[in-house]
């Protein structure tokens, strides 16, 4: 069993996304792409932005701190701490409405 803080992975990867010229940092913290599950924690300064882009499978937007909006053509969704959005099978972006740190978790279809 491996234990770890998300709280921590979040502060590190806050740190190093304001220090980055994306204003973004990532770390997957379990499985990968040899796995059908993923799950990534990603930190965005504020104003910056995930670009639209297709849902690879069944995924969640756990937001760990600040607040995002999770934006599809017809429809937007705003999360803030504690929030989970589910993300939808359509395009969509994500944008940090504050600077913010996520958990995203996606069950790849195969």
């Amino acid at each position: 069993m491996e234990k770890m803080s998300l709280t921590a992975v979040a502060r590190q990867l806050a740190e190093r996304a304001e220090t980055s010229k994306s204003g973004r940092s990532a770390r997957t913290v379990y499985g990968g792409h040899e796995h059908v599950l993923r799950q990534t924690v990603i930190a965005m300064t504020v104003g910056q932005k995930l670009d639209e882009h297709e849902n690879p499978g069944q995924a969640t937007v756990f937001v760990l701190g600040g607040r995002v909006r999770l934006s599809t053509a017809d429809n937007a969704w705003e999360g803030s701490s504690g929030d989970l959005l589910i993300v939808p099978d359509a395009l969509h972006s994500l944008e940090a409405l504050e600077s913010s740190s996520i958990l995203l978790t996606v069950a790849k279809m195969v």
